[in-house]
This record gives C-alpha cells, sequence and structure tokens, in this order.
C-alpha cells in the first residue's frame, strides 16, 4: 500500500486571528512495507502531518494518494482508509475506554461490521501478537501498567488488520525497559507481518537503531528524506533547527578528530561495537606483523 502526498498545505484557523499554516508544501511517497521515521522539533508539523494519512484531517489544499486514488474525491471510502491506516496517538492509553481488555481491542474490528465471533477471533490474535497473556482480558484496561496500556491500544488498532501502522511517540513516558519493549514489538511486528511503519519519536538513538528511512520536518515542510545515514550526515543542519545526531555518532566523530581510524557515519552502538573491534583487531594484527620482523 503506497501513500503519496503532493504539495500538501494545511492551516489552523484559517481566516481567523489565529491562523497558522502547519504544513507547507509538503511532497513525498510512503512506499510498501517501509520503516520509516518522522523526527522534528516541537512544532515542526509531525502530528499534523501523520493525522492526514488516515484522513483525519483534511488538507486545506493539495492532494493525497493512497494506492493511486485521491482520497479528497467525493467518492473516496474513508471509512475504509481508517482501517487500512491504522493510528495510534501518543499516549495510546487514552484510547482505552472499555470494560475490559478484550472488549476494548473488540471494539475496531466490530466497527468494521465483524460478527462478534469474528471480532473475539481478531482481538485474541492482536493481544497475542502484542504479548498480552490471557489472564489479562478480563482486566480492566485501566489497570494495566504503562507498557501493558500501551500494548493493548497497539492491539485495539492492529485487530482491524491494516496495512500502514502509524505511531505517535509511542514510548513517551515509559522508563527505558518498558521503551525497549515497545520499540522491540513494533520492529518485530514490522518484520513479520510487513506491514508499513511510521514511527514519529523525539529520540534520535530509537530511529537510527529501528529505522530504515528518515524524515525529518521543520516549519512544516520536510527538511531532510534518506536513509539513517545520510540524514545524520547533516549533523550541522539538524543542530540548526534544535535536532541531533546519535550520541554515539558524535563519539565516533570525535574520536576520529582525535586521529583514530574509525568511520564517522556509524549511528548506532552495534556499529559502533564492531567497528572498535575491527579497529582493536587491525591493531593486534599490526602489532603481530611488527614482532615477526
Amino acid at each position: 500500500m503506497s501513500i503519496k502526498l503532493e504539495h500538501l498545505n494545511y492551516i489552523y484557523s484559517q481566516g481567523t486571528a489565529y491562523e497558522k499554516q502547519a504544513l507547507r508544501d509538503v511532497c513525498l511517497e510512503l512506499r510498501d512495507g517501509e520503516f520509516v521515521g518522522l523526527i522534528g522539533h516541537t512544532g515542526s508539523g509531525k502530528s499534523t502531518l501523520i493525522q492526514h494519512l488516515n484522513g483525519l484531517v483534511r488538507a486545506t489544499s493539495g492532494a493525497l494518494y493512497v494506492d493511486g486514488k485521491n482520497i479528497y474525491d467525493s467518492s473516496y471510502n474513508m471509512k475504509g482508509l481508517r482501517a487500512k491506516v491504522g493510528l495510534v496517538f501518543q499516549y495510546p492509553e487514552y484510547q482505552l475506554f472499555e470494560v475490559n481488555v478484550l472488549k476494548d481491542v473488540c471494539f475496531g474490528p466490530k466497527n468494521q461490521g465483524l460478527t462478534d465471533e469474528e471480532a473475539e477471533e481478531r482481538a485474541k490474535k492482536a493481544l497475542a501478537q502484542v504479548g498480552i497473556d490471557e489472564n489479562c482480558y478480563e482486566q480492566s484496561p485501566f489497570d494495566l501498567s504503562g507498557g501493558q496500556k500501551r500494548r493493548a491500544a497497539i492491539a485495539g488498532v492492529l485487530a482491524m488488520e491494516p496495512e500502514v501502522l502509524v505511531l505517535d511517540e509511542p514510548t513517551a513516558g515509559l522508563d527505558p525497559r518498558g521503551r525497549l519493549e515497545i520499540l522491540g514489538l513494533i520492529s518485530r511486528l514490522h518484520r513479520e507481518r510487513r506491514i508499513t511503519v511510521v514511527l514519529v519519536s523525539h529520540s534520535m538513538e530509537d530511529v537510527a537503531e529501528y529505522v530504515e528511512r528518515i524524515i525529518v520536518m521543520n516549519k512544516g515542510s520536510v527538511m531532510l528524506d534518506g536513509t539513517p545515514k545520510e540524514v545524520f550526515a547533516h549533523d550541522k543542519e539538524l543542530e540548526q533547527v534544535g535536532l541531533a545526531v546519535p550520541q554515539v555518532t558524535y563519539l565516533m566523530r570525535g574520536l576520529s578528530e582525535l586521529g583514530i581510524p574509525v568511520r564517522r557515519d556509524v549511528t548506532t552502538v552495534e556499529e559502533a561495537r564492531e567497528e572498535i573491534r575491527r579497529l582493536l583487531k587491525r591493531r593486534e594484527t599490526c602489532g603481530q606483523a611488527a614482532e615477526g620482523q
């Protein structure tokens, strides 16, 4: 499933004293099966952009195509789009409202027209995918831990079997362990189901670790778009708009500036580990060669 935005603009409170342009001439395409990271400082347009992807917000001007069809055409099936593009908001536990976990996850499939039995089958499958045990099914979703609430909210979206999963800061407010669990879950879902994932995050380390492509928003426009290595090569431009590169990238560049022959384009801890191992092995080999002379 592809999503293409052409010259998309969005203005809040248009025609009033509070008018503000949130998106400016956004042109980009999300291709089927991609894992995309969306980053930008607060107010850069990230959240506004993702709300356009399932038609929750309508553009002021421009076009948005899903599989080649403009969603703003009067005959377009918007309800069908929202089933295909699942949106998980920041603090997704606010999406929970039913008396127990199972009923909450059943809500989306039932709203799609499935029978109670079909909805329950979908819900149980989704809950298993996110790692929620059957013992929790009859529990109130509000009695779950923070991480479990996130899992339940994600399951509620997965039960609708979307082709695109959009997550707005899904790890906000979680402790380090909970953050890693949620990110690991999202990565596994992408890998196993090959659905398109759009991850909005403030953590450069998280996007460097998990995504294949990064889109940088600034003042409502697309500032950069490329692989993590391509985007993080623009460290000065990122810093000028209040962003940064991963801490490990700064570390490796610092070592390089000290004359240590390491790669400067390292973006993950695993890459840094391998680069240090390579350097140590090289020095060991050189040392052995020198002793043999």
